[in-house]
């Protein structure tokens, strides 16, 4: 049984930085599509970033491009989300996501299958 946890979410200030992690039980990330999505209260969740299995293509959300970076250790069957410049609009629950498949869209959610429970992230002085 896969299983997805995240971790290293918090408090921070406004321009401070936070790397989360993404650990993946029960297989390898070498066949993992891995994504990062966000939830505010109130909206939708949105996809942050991707990293493919076959060749680490990384794709991040406009707004967080330059500020993001996703990177993958399959050594260690996790994926990491460094996040420098952190805003009040990045507060949310972050959550990882694991598909065999690369996704044909990804930063839809429906293209996912395996989900963590998420971390909280909050921006705020």
């Amino acid at each position: 049984q896969v299983q997805v946890v995240e971790s290293g979410g918090g408090l921070v200030q406004p321009g401070g930085s936070l790397r989360l992690s993404c650990e993946v039980s029960g297989a390898t990330t070498d066949y993992y599509n891995i994504g990062w999505f966000r939830q505010a209260p109130g909206k939708e969740r949105e996809g942050v970033s991707c990293i493919t299995s076959n060749d680490g293509t990384t794709y991040y959300a406009d707004s967080v491009k330059g500020r993001v970076t996703i990177s993958r250790d399959n050594a260690k069957n996790t994926v990491y989300l460094q996040m420098n410049g952190l805003k009040p609009e990045d507060t949310a629950i972050y959550y990882c996501a694991a598909v065999i498949p690369p996704p044909s869209i990804w930063y839809l959610a429906s293209e996912y299958d395996y989900w963590g429970r998420g971390t909280q992230v909050t921006v705020s002085s």
